[in-house]
């Protein structure tokens, strides 16, 4: 990158934060017509994988990992070996469409944990539908390991992804996202029966002043955020993403509004302009809410989820089910595409997200493995991402000057000073390199 490249980018990298910190900026003021949104950023690291339209030499796809694939409407196979040990293996697909595709209420994206002999595991099934706007959506299939005896022995099973589109959606093969988590079996003692009802819960939603937080692209780039107020931004037609940890016994409230934009048309507002969707860290759909959006003000408060436990996998309420592991619970938050026709679309709309988190966190369950090494657990790096406001990348990368740092202080006056001027020198081209995290 040149000079120009570099001066380019930390001008823009300023701007974003004078914005996000709620100072305003006037953006294209020239009158030029708006950037297109951010794209959706893929995790690091991805494998490449073509699933088939039958089981027959379905790829294999393994815990651990994230694969890329495209899918157009009906099945695609993946093959997973997994062993009898009791654990449970977790498979989410995410769809992202075109900014502009057509889609239905019917349209979406199921994944569904199959055996050898064509049976749907029991209970096994996810599945996600669009609102109103083509935005990044997810389900998530799971093979009960200890639960169900018809998917318990350990062999070969198929994961089958499946996308609906009505006759008049768009059809064109969409970018997918596949990730295998694996969460060990249960030790002694791990309750197995749901727990008792829970009534419908508020959230107590914190006033103080907001600080400034951009929201990510989707599950990879998301906005470590704790409990407080987060100010950011949004265009029509953007979905912002934004992720916290959630510990065993803690629960989740959570509210976004979107304040006034520059309105060109009076008396005019988009159904679901604003929407709020809740997933967990297995990338099911927890909850989602949305509401119209006239260009003034528009707010949407999700219930209060559940205290994390083992147990709610047990229960039938669909709000209580999914909230039953330890990890990052991830915030979408979308801006209807058709605020564009009564706003100024270059103009973006603050947006004001609460979180309250609430519960002391509690001890985990009696697991026969470490639940961290599938995603599901909360720790000391984890709480720093979400106190610091770092992404997943940013996190890695805080880390590693965090070891790096360790070496330094290990290494004596000489060499220490040395490792010291090259570490600077790394931080400062990331920082450079990294700029805006979304626009």
């Amino acid at each position: 990158m040149g000079v120009m490249g570099r001066v380019r980018t930390t001008v823009w990298a300023a701007a974003l934060g004078m914005a996000v910190a709620g100072v305003p900026v006037t953006a294209y003021a020239d009158g030029s017509a708006p950037q297109p949104l951010p794209a959706y950023r893929a995790a690091d690291g991805a494998g490449r994988v073509e699933g088939r339209p039958s089981t027959a030499d379905a790829p294999l796809i393994e815990a651990g990992r994230t694969y890329e694939d495209t899918i157009g409407p009906g099945d695609r196979f993946y093959r997973l070996v997994l062993e009898k040990d009791g654990s449970n293996a977790y498979v989410s697909a995410v769809v992202r469409p075109p900014a502009g595709a057509k889609v239905s209420g019917s349209d979406g994206i199921e994944v569904e944990l199959i055996t050898t002999a064509g049976t749907s595991c029991p209970a096994s099934t996810g599945r996600a539908n669009f609102d109103y706007d083509p935005v990044p959506l997810a389900a998530a299939g799971v093979r009960w390991g200890a639960e169900d005896a018809e998917c318990a022995p350990g062999g070969v099973y198929y994961a089958k992804v499946t996308r609906t589109s009505a006759k008049d959606s768009d059809h064109s093969p969409w970018p997918l996202e596949l990730r295998v988590q694996r969460e060990p079996g249960r030790g002694a003692g791990v309750p197995t029966t749901a727990p008792s009802g829970r009534p419908t819960e508020a959230p107590s939603l914190p006033g103080t002043e907001a600080v400034g937080r951009a929201g990510g692209t989707g599950f990879n780039d998301a906005r470590a955020l704790g409990a407080g107020v987060w100010r950011d931004e949004m265009r029509p037609g953007q979905t912002r993403w934004y992720r916290v940890p959630l510990d065993w016994g803690q629960q989740l409230g959570i509210g976004a509004e979107l304040s006034a934009a520059q309105v060109t048309k009076k008396f005019t507002s988009a159904s679901g302009g604003l929407a709020v969707t809740l997933y967990n860290p297995y990338r099911g759909q927890v909850a989602d809410k949305n509401t119209s959006y006239d260009g003034m003000q528009a707010g949407v408060t999700l219930a209060k989820t559940p205290p994390v436990g083992y147990a709610n996998r047990f229960s039938s309420d669909r709000d209580v089910q999914p909230v039953s592991v330890a990890g990052w619970y991830y915030v979408a938050v979308t801006m209807g595409a058709k605020v564009a026709g009564f706003t100024e679309d270059a103009v973006p709309v603050p947006l004001t997200l609460r979180l309250e988190v609430t519960g002391t966190p509690g001890k985990a369950p009696a697991y026969q493995g470490d639940p961290a090494a599938g995603g599901f657990a909360v720790g000391a790096d984890d709480r720093t991402a979400a106190r610091e406001g770092l992404t997943a990348p940013e996190a890695a990368e805080a880390a590693g000057t965090r070891s790096l740092m360790r070496v330094v202080a290990g290494a004596g006056f000489g060499t220490g000073a040395v490792l010291l001027a090259v570490l600077g020198g790394w931080v400062l081209l990331g920082r450079r390199g990294r700029g805006a995290t979304s626009a």
